[in-house]
């Protein structure tokens, strides 16, 4: 594990953190290693569309690249502006 580090933020966020922490019986710090973890880089969405693709059999075209963003924001819409 690495060096603690302090992380800059609004009160309103800190006291969020706070409660999805204590309903999921963690910390904050845990919380958070925990979405970081499981948050794709824009990199490694890329490269799991190509793999996806290659799969299929699909070419990974950028047309096949756009539609697949455009599905993506179709679901953060629905989501209210979440990332997916």
């Amino acid at each position: 594990m690495s060096k603690p580090t302090s992380i800059k933020t609004s009160e309103d966020v800190r006291d969020r953190l706070r409660i999805l922490a204590a309903e999921r019986g963690t910390t904050i710090t845990e919380l958070l290693e925990e979405l970081a973890s499981r948050e794709l880089t824009a990199a490694e969405r890329e490269q799991r569309a190509v793999e996806a693709a290659r799969e299929l059999g699909i070419e990974y075209t950028e047309q096949v690249q756009r539609a697949g963003q455009d599905a993506w924001d179709k679901v953060r819409a629905h989501q209210g502006g979440a990332a997916a």
